[in-house]
């Protein structure tokens, strides 16, 4: 069987409830062409700045299973622009104090919230309680009890929950994740994956503890974690961490200025990982029995980039939000759950492990045993 085969038997295998995706031929940043002309779902944005404008907005527009029908925002001067684009009504046109209006906004189904992660638990919380489905942007919270909280609300008033998981999307990351699973290059035995960069501003949020959570673990070196776990479909048994060192104690007065790791999986694969706000670095590496692959750049705009012991990984560069919303569409239109892999139940799990690697990092390097 070739190599496309493999690809779209795998794709066929996870069904329409997990995390297929069809990879359509794109050039570029060319988007697919998806025959759908039913109804759109309207979503209303919550937090208009870079990440939801110049990212997430694109991958709305450029769908054809969204329509944007709703902004929220506590800057005034932001909203003639969408309004008048998007031709808003006055209505569903919110700030933080009025949000629960959501109630009323009828042609909003979903909303999408883009705030910095501390925010994450209560407007998902206030949301729900509105009857509107949510997706939220990783990490799904700062903590697991919030993460807790935020699927109970959700179940308790019936609507979905999804964590803006965009690289369970995109072509490259899902190429690799068929790989460990389908063992392509046999039993992975060890992975190693980074990923930092160095934070400029030192009053932006992500150095604010109460707002992100932590430092360059919870930004960015979520992605090496979750990585890890789609690609060998297991949960992890155990983890042990270190700080790196301050060089610069004012800016790193309340998060990490770095972090490592190491996680073992119960079949004795073991994971290394790093993160920083001082460091340029990114790279997922799986080494298995027969071989090896991986993609550097990984997780981020890239354009990402693979490798394997046989040769190079031959995907399509794409917007990965576009990628993202157009897998997510079809499943908040359906009846069913939401799949596990995008879920709350996802957020969940990362933020357990997020947590006892703060957890070992703080004891010195103690090694903490993860639930089963």
């Amino acid at each position: 069987m070739s190599i496309s085969e493999n690809r779209r038997s795998f794709i066929k295998k996870l069904g329409a409830g997990s995390l297929a995706l069809p990879f359509f031929s794109t050039k570029g940043f060319s988007q697919p062409k998806i025959d759908y002309k039913g109804k759109k779902l309207g979503i209303a944005i919550v937090g208009l700045g870079y990440y939801g404008t110049k990212r997430i907005l694109p991958g709305i527009d450029a769908s054809p299973y969204w329509e944007l029908t709703g902004i929220v925002t506590g800057t005034p001067s932001k909203i003639s622009e969408y309004k008048e684009k998007y031709n808003l009504k006055d209505g569903n046109i919110l700030n933080y104090e009025n949000y629960d209006k959501l109630i009323d906004c009828k042609d909003i189904d979903v909303v999408y919230i883009c705030l910095p992660n501390g925010m994450h638990s209560e407007y998902t919380i206030r949301a729900a309680k509105a009857g509107k489905h949510v997706i939220t942007e990783k990490p799904m919270a700062n903590t697991p009890e919030e993460c807790e909280a935020m699927i109970k609300a959700c179940e308790e008033n019936k609507v979905k929950l999804a964590v803006g998981y965009r690289c369970h999307f995109e072509p490259f990351n899902m190429e690799a994740m068929r790989y460990g699973r389908e063992k392509t290059f046999g039993d992975i035995n060890y992975i190693q994956s980074m990923f930092g960069f160095k934070a400029g501003d030192p009053k932006q949020w992500r150095l604010n503890a109460k707002l992100s959570g932590g430092g360059p673990l919870m930004d960015v070196g979520i992605y090496c974690v979750n990585a890890a776990r789609y690609v060998k479909n297991i949960e992890p048994r155990s983890v042990s961490a270190n700080f790196g060192p301050v060089t610069d104690k004012t800016r790193f007065s309340e998060v990490e200025e770095s972090l490592s790791w190491h996680i073992e999986f119960p079949d004795d694969t073991v994971f290394t990982g790093f993160t920083s706000y001082n460091s340029n670095v990114q790279l997922f590496h799986a080494a298995g029995n027969k071989g090896w692959f991986e993609l550097q750049p990984a997780f981020s705009y890239g354009p990402l980039k693979g490798k394997t012991s046989e040769g190079p990984i031959d995907m399509e560069v794409v917007h990965h939000q576009t990628y993202q919303m157009n897998g997510m569409g079809p499943l908040f239109l359906s009846k069913d759950s939401m799949p596990d892999h995008c879920s709350g139940l996802e957020g969940l799990k990362d933020s357990k492990i997020l947590s006892a690697i703060y957890a070992s990092a703080k004891a010195g390097g103690k090694r903490i045993m993860l639930d089963a």
